[in-house]
């Protein structure tokens, strides 16, 4: 475990796009080409703001997503692939991206990205950390045997508050309570994972992550049993764990 501790959030999304772009030109290097899986929300904007600025052979990167509410159209503000797309994937020529898409029958869509997702492994993984702990949308109690790539999973109220705090809605009944995740499993065979997370919000759930034993109740906490793991932090996400 590698952790970095910036003065703010665009000091830490500069250092942690720096990390991403270098890892992913020497794995391009290495073998021609990389997979990546991404996230969204809130503390990934400064990070997206760098990396999309950094030297990358893009054309030989291939995106995936992590995760989708159900019965969300890909025209709403708080659609996770209308967020990338606009931040991320059509700012750059990537080889391929790999959207949760939740239109239509759901059980198919998975077989889908399940099918594209093992053909190779995936290289790196930017993996964010929920208010109440949760990576990707394994809400706890999260599934920690289940290795299916993707699933279907039930949000929790504080996952919910989450995205109305963060203005994506006007207020947790609208915010859907089902959607389609990459598993905990699934996200640890990531041969690397950088995990952003800024914001005095996340300050708790940063704490526990780092002093809880290995529990699906703080889902994050099972990042520590990752080999290459790489936690990006800025003084109010890190406030609870250091003075400064």
């Amino acid at each position: 475990m590698d952790i970095s501790i910036s003065a703010d959030s665009s000091e830490l999304g500069k250092k942690a796009a720096k990390l991403v772009s270098e890892k992913l030109n020497e794995i391009i290097k290495e073998q021609g080409e990389a997979r990546m899986a991404v996230s969204t929300g809130s503390s990934q904007f400064e990070m997206f703001q760098a990396l999309v600025k950094e030297k990358v052979d893009w054309q030989n990167v291939e995106i995936f997503h992590l995760d989708e509410y159900i019965g969300l159209p890909v025209t709403h503000i708080a659609s996770f692939r209308k967020y990338l797309y606009e931040r991320f994937i059509n700012l750059i020529p990537v080889k391929k991206f790999h959207s949760v898409d939740v239109e239509g029958d759901i059980e198919t869509r998975i077989r889908g990205l399940t099918e594209e997702i093992r053909r190779k492994p995936v290289d790196l993984s930017l993996i964010g950390i929920g208010v109440n702990g949760h990576i990707a949308f394994n809400d706890p109690p999260a599934d920690f045997k289940t290795q299916d790539a993707y699933i279907v999973v039930k949000l929790d109220d504080m996952c919910r508050m989450q995205q109305v705090n963060e203005g994506w809605f006007g207020s947790v009944k609208d915010v859907p309570d089902k959607a389609v995740s990459m598993s905990v499993w699934q996200i640890m065979q990531c041969k690397s994972i950088i995990s952003v997370v800024p914001h005095l919000v996340k300050a708790d759930a940063v704490y526990k992550t780092l002093t809880s034993k290995l529990t699906n109740l703080v889902p994050a906490t099972i990042l520590k049993q990752h080999p290459d793991w790489h936690l990006f932090l800025d003084q109010n996400s890190a406030s609870k764990v250091i003075a400064f």
